[in-house]
């Protein structure tokens, strides 16, 4: 801790279980579908719906998530680089020179799936939705799109809280003393390592946190806003709204409303939040006025406004 509101985050990358490391990235996205899985089997319950249903739903929007998520970064953010290494589109591997993969394969080092995108995931849980509402629920599409909102809300808090954890999607350099220094995004582990001379990443990003003889490389690193730390806490309440109008108001007979609403709130909640967000790229150099993640939110926001209008006006439409 630097100042009041000044913090030096130096997280560690997981849960270290000896033989095993349970990254905290993973582990957010493992209680993301866990809770959601338990709020729809209340949600199925409550509908007088099969649970039977429920694991192939979960399935569904697992895949849909992950892989429209990985699609939306590669072809909304980074298609410059993604369209002249497409193998790496579907393995979680980089080319890298001087590198191993495994140890044996030269060229190349393992890095997870680094680029994920929620746009692009809200686009293909919708088109799941459709497939599932189609094949395997046999009700208006619209019926679970109702619903499927609510746990995918909560599940946004702890993907934010784990972009947190791997200091990614940071923001902006703030004008004062408020904000967190992300080490791991200012300095690379190569860095890290190169600077302080010391041969362990995790010791070197300690020793420049924390070793006074490091001042001069802390000092380097600008105190940012917490963009992901503000989007999590702010979806919180996008949960909590929907969460309330389900249970305890007849929200849920409004055909399209609860869909509508979420899109507005978790967008809006985006587009705002961009403004102070560092550039993730895509094609807001061409367009300008406003970020990529901004001008991927209006679409979503004015759709989910047409279905709150569309909801009051018709309400038990397609219910």
């Amino acid at each position: 801790m630097t100042h009041a509101l000044n913090m030096v985050w130096n997280p560690s990358e997981g849960i270290d279980l000896g033989f095993f490391m349970i990254r905290y990235y993973s582990l957010m996205f493992v209680i993301a579908f866990g809770l959601g899985w338990y709020l729809m089997k209340k949600i199925f319950e409550r509908e007088n719906e099969s649970l039977e249903k429920l694991d192939s739903l979960f399935v569904w929007t697992v895949l849909a998530t992950l892989i429209g998520a990985r699609l939306g970064h590669v072809f909304f953010y980074d298609w410059e680089y993604y369209r002249n290494h497409l193998i790496e589109i579907i393995l979680p591997i980089r080319e890298h020179a001087g590198s191993s993969l495994f140890g044996f394969i030269k060229g190349w080092e393992f890095t997870g799936f680094q680029g994920l995108a929620s746009h692009g995931a809200a686009i293909s849980i919708i088109v799941a939705m459709y497939y599932y509402s189609k094949k395997i629920l046999k009700r208006p599409l619209i019926w679970i799109l109702d619903r499927v909102v609510i746990p995918v809300a909560s599940g946004a808090v702890f993907v934010r809280l784990g972009n947190f954890m791997n200091s990614e999607i940071i923001g902006n350099e703030t004008t004062s003393s408020f904000g967190i220094r992300f080490l791991h995004d200012h300095f690379s582990k190569a860095d890290a390592v190169k600077e302080t001379g010391i041969a362990d990443p995790k010791e070197a990003y300690t020793a420049i946190a924390t070793d006074p003889k490091f001042a001069n490389l802390l000092a380097e690193v600008p105190a940012r806003h917490a963009t992901q730390l503000y989007e999590g806490f702010c979806y919180i309440f996008v949960f909590a709204i929907l969460y309330f109008l389900y249970w305890k108001t007849n929200a849920r007979l409004k055909s399209g409303y609860l869909f509508g609403l979420f899109l507005v709130l978790l967008f809006v909640v985006r587009f705002v939040v961009e403004s102070v967000k560092e550039s993730q790229g895509g094609f807001e150099s061409e367009l300008g006025l406003f970020s990529t993640g901004q001008w991927l939110s209006i679409p979503f926001i004015l759709i989910g406004a047409f279905f709150i209008i569309r909801a009051h006006k018709n309400p038990l439409a397609s219910s």
